[in-house]
């Protein structure tokens, strides 16, 4: 390359890693990956190192971050808060190890000595000083460019982990460093709550750490449940004696009051070293905070002061980079594929891109909403994230990169399996198909319908259900009793006993009534109690299914939504043909309960089950409350009446107990139900 051509691609890298610095610190809105990043800082610093004289006072290289925000006030920083260079192998990391010794040798005019290095994970987060004198919390700053950054103290002092006071004996005056993060569980938490409020989830919660950091109202930023991990001491006025290592250091910051991640480890070897990261990089999943590699120093301060710093990295310290699990792509496409229980699941097509060792096709897009909040469009640039083994997903578009071709996406409102109509219900993230009889659904629908809590088909469980409906056997619940004992024994490890038993349990459960095959067949929002309301009050599957919403919600806690599905569910004629094939096989569509009295002694009262009566079983008692004109609820609130508490009664007993609802036993149940039995 001639110094012309270098000149050229110096000024392009200088511009690109400018504008990736100020959308990452300034604006919160990365354009790209970090590995991307990594990658064009280190071609810029190869290119500076081969051609010094293109070395400008103003290249990246020379400082560290970017700008600090006009919207705080500065943070001077007493001494340059340095970033690290990065390694990606074992062999860059011996490399170091050599560059210390290599240099410590040389400084102390002999054989390099024996260096011991402590090893830290690096926190996926933001990197912050903390000036504290005379014990109390003065200010606090970020980074920037590594000499000023933004005065956030009245945020920071909203994170529960950073001390307001430091613990005795306090120096005179300290400066920590440290990252402020948010645990994966916060993320998870403040992302559900931002799409329940209609707003668009963060991309990662480094993202979400950097911008509750920044926030111009401190609530705001205390509502993100930020954290802290501190990791250095930069500056130290006190009369006891040096700390002399960083171990010693961390460890003084822990008497302080300080967290101080408590996966820290001395290495007395390179090779000790490799293994430790090699280690963390398998088990990074297992944390609640993200780690992105492991920050490597030399663990004798002297040392570290005789090694010095070139340009904008420490000599003594270095961060190994795990292999990026973050990349960009193209979305070619967006598919829908049907869910057991029915939810169509939109997926990303994406141009095949390598993301953490594995070539990544596709990726999950959650939902219709999902997408629409964060503005997802087929044809994007889009960020692609995978953790550990879980699915690859859609971070966001790269909006910056849009060429105006790119396409809005729509739900279908057919299924794509089954062509049936699609629910989406108001104030629902998913839309799911309402025909009982997909081909997409059949394996769950069939496994719940034979459950203990639908139909109760002893011997017919999740094993038999699958083998059923991959031989073709069972298409759908109906199915089930068309079976006999010439189909069953070609099922795998199903002899004749066997067969004989599941055929009996079947011809037992056409009797259950007609609570249990409402529940059974999988209708949206209708649970075992709703099942049991709607057949005590119209009969029949024929008057349910004739029934309209204005009907429908005139029975006690069926509301809107509800109604809406019941009319949805017997509006598809493939769900009308699949109850008409029920009723052929002689299962019974009728209620087998008493209906629901309009003057009984529990009318209008509610009550929660809660552990094992003497004499009753669940659907006893239910029975029993629901024949007195009662109703069952399953969890307690300020609208129950009353809890029946058996033995090993849970917390259903103690949240009645604090909210002051009565708790009776079942011989105070019967009384009130008018059963002296």
């Amino acid at each position: 390359m001639t110094t012309s051509e270098a000149r050229t691609r110096i000024d392009d890298l200088r511009a690109q890693i400018d504008d990736a610095n100020y959308r990452y610190y300034v604006l919160d809105d990365p354009a790209m990956t970090d590995a991307e990043f990594d990658a064009l800082l280190r071609e810029l610093i190869e290119l500076e190192t081969r051609f010094p004289q293109l070395r400008a006072p103003d290249s990246p290289t020379q400082r560290v971050g970017a700008p600090a925000s006009e919207r705080f006030a500065p943070y001077e920083h007493m001494r340059q808060m340095l970033s690290l260079s990065n390694t990606f192998n074992a062999d860059e990391l011996r490399a170091f190890d050599e560059r210390v010794h290599k240099l410590a040798g040389s400084a102390a005019g002999e054989d390099a000595p024996a260096i011991t290095y402590v090893c830290e994970l690096k926190i996926d987060g933001l990197a912050i000083a903390l000036d504290y004198r005379d014990g109390m919390l003065e200010r606090g700053g970020t980074r920037g460019d590594g000499r000023v950054g933004e005065d956030v103290t009245a945020n920071l002092r909203t994170i529960p982990t950073i001390p307001l006071r430091l613990r005795e004996p306090a120096p005179s005056f300290i400066e920590v460093r440290g990252e402020v993060y948010l645990r994966k569980s916060d993320f998870e938490r403040l992302n559900a709550t931002r799409e329940r409020a209609g707003q668009p989830a963060f991309a990662n919660p480094r993202n979400a750490a950097s911008g509750g950091v920044r926030q111009l109202d401190p609530r705001l930023t205390a509502e993100r449940k930020l954290s802290f991990f501190a990791y250095a001491i930069a500056q130290l006025e006190e009369r006891a004696p040096k700390i002399g290592t960083q171990w010693n250091a961390l460890e003084r910051l822990r008497a302080l009051g300080f967290h101080v991640n408590e996966n820290i480890r001395r290495a007395a070897t390179i090779d000790e070293v490799i293994a430790y990261c090699e280690q963390w990089e398998a088990r990074r999943d297992e944390l609640d905070y993200e780690i992105d590699g492991v920050v490597v120093k030399v663990d004798d301060l002297a040392l570290q002061e005789i090694l010095g710093a070139v340009a904008r990295d420490p000599r003594w310290a270095t961060a190994f980079k795990f292999k990026p699990r973050e990349a960009r792509s193209k979305l070619l496409d967006i598919t829908i594929t049907v869910g057991r229980t029915g939810t169509l699941n939109p997926s990303a097509v994406l141009d095949p891109v390598p993301i953490g060792g594995v070539t990544v096709r596709n990726a999950t897009l959650h939902n219709a909403e999902y997408i629409a909040s964060n503005d997802i469009r087929i044809g994007d640039t889009v960020l692609v994230t995978r953790a550990g083994d879980v699915i690859p997903r859609v971070v966001g578009p790269i909006v910056a990169e849009r060429t105006g071709q790119e396409r809005v996406f729509v739900m279908p409102d057919r299924c794509p399996v089954c062509g049936a109509a699609v629910d989406h219900p108001a104030g629902e993230a998913m839309s799911r198909c309402t025909n009982a009889a997909c081909p997409a659904q059949v394996v769950e629908r069939v496994r719940h319908f034979a459950s203990r809590g639908a139909m109760d088909i002893e011997g017919f469980g999740d094993v038999l259900a699958e083998q059923l409906t991959q031989l073709g056997l069972v298409r759908d619940i109906a199915d089930i009793y068309a079976l006999d004992n010439a189909k069953l024994v070609n099922v795998p490890r199903m002899g004749e006993r066997s067969a004989a038993n599941v055929l009996a349990a079947i011809e037992n459960s056409k009797g259950r009534g007609l609570a249990r095959v409402l529940t059974g067949l999988g209708i949206r929002f209708v649970g075992e109690q709703t099942a049991a309301i709607l057949a005590a009050d119209f009969g029949s599957i024929d008057a349910l299914a004739q029934a309209g919403d204005a009907e429908l919600q005139r029975s006690e806690g069926i509301g809107p939504e509800v109604a809406a599905s019941v009319v949805l569910f017997f509006a598809q004629e493939a769900n009308r043909a699949m109850i008409e094939r029920l009723r052929a096989s002689g299962v019974s569509l009728l209620s087998g309960a008493p209906r629901r009295r309009s003057d009984g002694p529990l009318v209008g009262k509610i009550f929660v089950l809660t552990g094992t009566l003497p004499t009753l079983t669940r659907d006893e008692a239910t029975a029993l409350i629901e024949g007195a004109g009662g109703r069952v609820s399953g969890s307690v609130s300020k609208k129950t009446d009353y809890v029946v508490a058996g033995d090993a009664a849970g917390s259903k007993r103690a949240k009645a107990e604090q909210l002051g609802i009565t708790v009776i036993d079942e011989d105070a149940l019967r009384h009130l139900a008018g059963d002296h039995a």
